[in-house]
């Protein structure tokens, strides 16, 4: 399997002089962000908003309940910014913290009984996933059914495992970084990826026709 997992995608990584210029860059707007620069906040919410909306979606499977998580954790990361001690990168900080927002919503919805669903329907997925709102071409149906079938096969996951997945398989980060933000060795990660990784291939199978 490649290092991009069943999804095939979330390969590669920046070169040592991007890296370097985001590190750069990421400081000097801390700078500004623990001065209580308006302007500097904005900019953090435009830069990230779009990306973590993506990965809420991704563990909670409602597009409400991540549009409302986003605003939740940019509440968050304004009262703790002048508490980010800088041991990571200003991005992964941010999936921590939505990470656990997100973790917590899914106890919430357990809770309120809206756990995850044990069948796949079709043009339920394809309306959550925003796929089914409008016709069109058929090669972008077969698109949008083919994201649909991937989020709801990553909505029957356990939490931990749909993490890790939406983590490295759809949003690519590196592993160093995934330990960052789950707090789990690198033996961990790796032995809990695969066994996601496994599953979800699984569950895709069973809705080949």
């Amino acid at each position: 399997m490649s290092s991009g997992g069943v999804l095939g995608i979330g390969q590669g990584g920046a070169a040592a002089a991007d890296a370097s210029e985001s590190r750069r860059q990421d400081a000097a707007l801390l700078v500004r962000l623990r001065r209580g620069d308006p302007d500097a906040f904005e900019l953090l919410v435009r830069t990230h908003q779009d990306r973590l909306y993506d990965f809420c979606v991704r563990m909670v499977g409602d597009r409400e309940e991540a549009h409302d998580l986003v605003q939740e954790i940019f509440v968050s990361v304004h009262q703790n910014i002048r508490r980010f001690r800088e041991d990571a990168k200003l991005s992964t900080w941010l999936f921590r913290i939505t990470r656990n927002h997100c973790i917590n919503r899914l106890k919430y919805l357990k809770r309120r009984g809206r756990g995850r669903s044990e069948e796949y329907d079709e043009a339920t997925a394809l309306f959550t996933e925003g796929g089914g709102t409008a016709p069109g071409p058929d090669a972008a149906l077969e698109t949008a059914r083919e994201r649909a079938r991937v989020q709801w096969a990553i909505s029957q996951l356990e939490p931990d495992a749909r993490l890790l997945v939406a983590l490295r398989d759809i949003e690519g980060l590196s592993y160093d970084e995934i330990i960052d933000i789950t707090e789990l060795p690198e033996g961990t990660v790796k032995s809990r990826l695969h066994r996601a990784r496994e599953k979800l291939a699984d569950l895709l199978g069973r809705l080949e026709p």
